[in-house]
């Protein structure tokens, strides 16, 4: 069974069934019979229902191209940002995500976006978000995300608009 935030909901034991004497009367027609107690507790286990993949590949010497595949969501997003970090560390300036595999992106993952978006274009650098499917480009446009960071189509696309330059506005 599912809960809340797409984990799976199991049922757990506190330890074994333990027997416990009972000499109050009133809650214990028996008294002093043994009664069987077992504590039930409700866990919430998380459980990735369409688990990330991240693929990177470096086009030049200054670009990385960050392939994503599964949903990216408040379970999965540190793994971008953990990839997003090394690459910049290694002096990357562009980050290219292909997000064409990534059916879900919740307030996380785009929370990463701009994150890297925000600190590349201090080098300067730049962030751009290829091919994402229509319910992940719905979401980009509604949050105000596609007015900040350039979507394009391509791998070749993104190369070209990192090569023409900042095309937003330093606030």
């Amino acid at each position: 069974m599912l809960g809340r935030f797409g984990g799976r909901r199991a049922n757990a034991i506190d330890g074994p069934s333990r027997e416990v004497s009972r000499t109050d009367e009133a809650s214990n027609p028996v008294a002093g019979a043994p009664v069987t107690v077992a504590e039930s507790v409700e866990v919430l286990v998380s459980v990735a229902q369409n688990p990330l993949s991240i693929k990177v590949e470096v086009p030049r010497e200054d670009a990385v191209l960050l392939t994503v595949e599964g949903d990216l969501d408040m379970d999965t997003a540190t793994e971008l940002q953990h990839h997003l970090a090394n690459q910049l560390h290694h002096g990357r300036r562009h980050f290219l995500l292909d997000i064409a595999g990534v059916p879900f992106m919740d307030s996380s993952g785009m929370n990463i976006v701009l994150r890297a978006y925000q600190e590349v274009r201090e080098i300067p650098g730049g962030v751009y978000v290829i091919s994402p499917t229509p319910a992940v480009r719905r979401i980009m446009d509604l949050t105000g995300v596609s007015i900040t960071v350039p979507i394009v189509g391509s791998l070749e696309e993104a190369l070209a608009t990192a090569d023409a330059g900042p095309t937003n506005p330093e606030p």
